[in-house]
């Protein structure tokens, strides 16, 4: 139990520390006035370029802060948990292709801030995958993403003003293609394990097909010597 407590708290690490960066440069920001909001992603600009890496670290008030971390954390973890073999690199592609999607295709003459692209793009991962994937836990984890979260699926049209309905579609389609991009790193979990040849052979009470015969053919074989 110990052992399994300390996989699972390994497997948070990342997205645990992520999250108290989130929190720390917000709070650095608040205390000293300092605006970040020139560190977004600028589309089409070569000095917007850095925001590919910085936006998703920077957000505009609290309520920016906290509206992303929870659906993050929730959503990182099931990521680091479930799907741990190709995690890091889902994440860290998710996190830089949804910027460089931005970067190339949003509206200009704006910095696009916030993390909300990522957790778009996580998402669309995790439901994509129970797509493609086509196995038991991620058809689940797919469902409950869905069940979750259907309520951010408007967010990727033009809607609220000062909100970066770019992020959010470009972020959801980053998560599309690193769905597809992993489908076969399935974990060692989610493989099918063949029946042994030599597995003892099941006894049922009843014969397997004591509704298939008919009375007169039972009633013949019951008189077979």
């Amino acid at each position: 139990m110990k052992q399994k407590t300390l996989d699972i708290l390994n497997a948070l690490r990342f997205p645990m520390l992520f999250i108290v960066a989130l929190w720390v440069i917000h709070t650095v920001s608040f205390m000293t006035g300092i605006q970040l909001g020139y560190l977004g992603v600028l589309p089409r600009e070569w000095s917007g370029l850095l925001g590919i890496i910085t936006a998703p670290l920077i957000h505009g008030e609290w309520q920016h802060l906290i509206s992303n971390t929870v659906p993050l954390a929730a959503l990182s973890a099931v990521l680091f948990l479930f799907f741990r073999r190709v995690a890091v690199k889902s994440f860290l592609l998710i996190y830089l292709l949804s910027g460089l999607g931005v970067w190339l295709f949003a509206r200009p003459h704006t910095h696009h801030i916030g993390a909300s692209g990522v957790v778009y793009g996580l998402i669309s991962f995790v439901f994509w995958s129970g797509v493609f994937r086509r196995n038991v836990r991620s058809i689940v984890l797919a469902l409950i993403v869905l069940v979750l979260y259907s309520g951010y699926f408007p967010g990727i049209v033009p809607g609220e003003k000062g909100v970066s309905w770019e992020s959010h579609l470009l972020g959801a389609f980053a998560g599309i293609l690193i769905a597809w991009m992993f489908k076969g790193r399935i974990e060692p979990d989610e493989v099918v394990q063949p029946v042994p040849e030599n597995l003892e052979p099941e006894r049922y009470f009843l014969p397997r097909d004591i509704f298939e015969k008919t009375i007169a053919e039972r009633e013949a074989e019951s008189r077979e010597p």
